[in-house]
């Protein structure tokens, strides 16, 4: 179960053009299974239609302080029984609102009502998102305590590229699930591993492999979620999920160093990078001509970062790893398995559609050391992490 399964969010949505995002964060959420109290300030509904927002939260959208006779106060009584109020997009006005303790509509009159955490998305203009005034504001409500999802670079309304566009739907989720956290996870340390090693043949050419690092974001995401905390060691920190502690590497041998580090107190370890098996014996310092003729690279092996995980495993540790396959899939993952002393493998046939590397879904067979199965049909790689998370926690308990 998700942890946001009956938690009241308040979702204030305000005036900049990114609000049509927060009709996808609103169904993310009640998706999720939160309760979602919408409110549209003046300017949010003149960008997104009330009715799209009744249609899809818990409640009809709210605009005023005298909406409903009968609620004469619904500031107070949203503010007091929300586990969470999110403004999403947040703009310049409202930072400052919040900043001053103003009371400029139902939204600022909730927050001032409530003693819920309170999470903003920033997304605004360039211009505007560098101003010292909304740094300054931004800077004081998060020394209060106020959460902040920071926007991303990209393309703006505008047309142009810059800083200050919304995050994306999915990250603003994660970010919610990460603060009402607490689950089964609660305390525990979790390891997570993401992305292709790259492994150096010169100053700009590499040995690779097409992993995008999605899979192992959505467990370290997942995990979050479930209220653990999260080392997430990456080849891909860019696109790594917020509420998690990310340790960026690049070859194989400085994820084996981090993972050595930090595994020994974890309770659970899922190694869902794709860590490449070899690498050039001698990379070059500078870059190779091809004026100089074909090079010669002699390749070496890598360190088993799963074996040497597996040998050295503390007594009351899960360790899972993954097997990426195009062929005899279930007996490859069986033999990786016992091999490497891992309690649970997740494998996929890498050769499927829509399988595996550079794709948002995949499909895949659990295999526990105890012989137990498990087949999770092609489904959202968030849907995957949830899936394998499950597995895991069955055998920790």
């Amino acid at each position: 179960m998700s942890s946001l399964a009956g938690r009241r969010i308040v979702l204030g949505v305000t005036g900049g053009i990114a609000a049509y995002k927060a009709v996808e964060v609103c169904r993310r959420l009640v998706d999720a299974g939160a309760h979602v109290v919408p409110i549209l300030t003046e300017g949010g509904a003149r960008m997104v239609g009330k009715t799209t927002f009744s249609a899809l939260a818990s409640e009809p959208v709210r605009t005023s302080l005298f909406d409903d006779p009968e609620t004469p106060i619904p500031h107070t009584k949203m503010g007091q029984s929300a586990d969470l109020i999110l403004v999403c997009p947040a703009t310049a006005r409202v930072l400052s609102d919040m900043r001053t303790g103003r009371s400029a509509d139902l939204l600022t009159a909730t927050i001032l009502a409530s003693r819920a955490p309170v999470m903003v998305c920033p997304a605004m203009h360039t211009e505007m998102w560098e101003q010292p005034s909304v740094q300054d504001n931004l800077a004081v409500l998060a020394a209060r305590g106020v959460l902040v999802v920071a926007p991303e670079s990209g393309r703006l309304a505008g047309g142009d590229m810059g800083h200050g566009r919304l995050a994306e739907p999915s990250t603003v989720v994660a970010a919610v699930e990460a603060a009402l956290g607490g689950g089964e996870l609660a305390g525990q340390k979790v390891l997570v591993t993401a992305g292709g090693t790259r492994e150096p043949i010169d100053a700009v050419r590499y040995i690779g492999n097409r992993s995008s690092g999605r899979q192992g974001n959505a467990v370290a995401a997942e995990a979050a979620s479930r209220g653990a905390d999260v080392v997430l060691v990456t080849t891909r920190p860019a696109s790594a999920p917020v509420g998690v502690r990310v340790v960026s590497v690049e070859t194989a041998a400085e994820m084996a160093t981090v993972c050595e580090r930090e595994a020994p107190d974890a309770a659970l370890v899922v190694m869902a990078a794709a860590v490449a098996d070899f690498r050039p014996a001698d990379a070059a310092e500078s870059k190779l001509k091809k004026a100089d003729g074909t090079p010669e690279v002699v390749l070496v092996p890598t360190t088993d970062i799963l074996a040497a995980l597996g040998a050295a495993k503390p007594a009351g540790q899960t360790l899972v790893g993954f097997a990426a396959e195009t062929d005899d899939l279930v007996a490859n993952a069986a033999q990786k398995l016992a091999r490497k002393n891992l309690d649970l493998i997740v494998a996929n046939d890498v050769s499927k559609a829509h399988v595996g590397f550079e794709h948002s879904t995949n499909e895949v067979v659990l295999l526990l050391a105890d012989g137990t199965r498990h087949d999770v049909p092609l489904s959202d790689k968030r849907e995957i992490a949830r899936a394998v998370l499950d597995a895991a926690l069955g055998h920790l308990s």
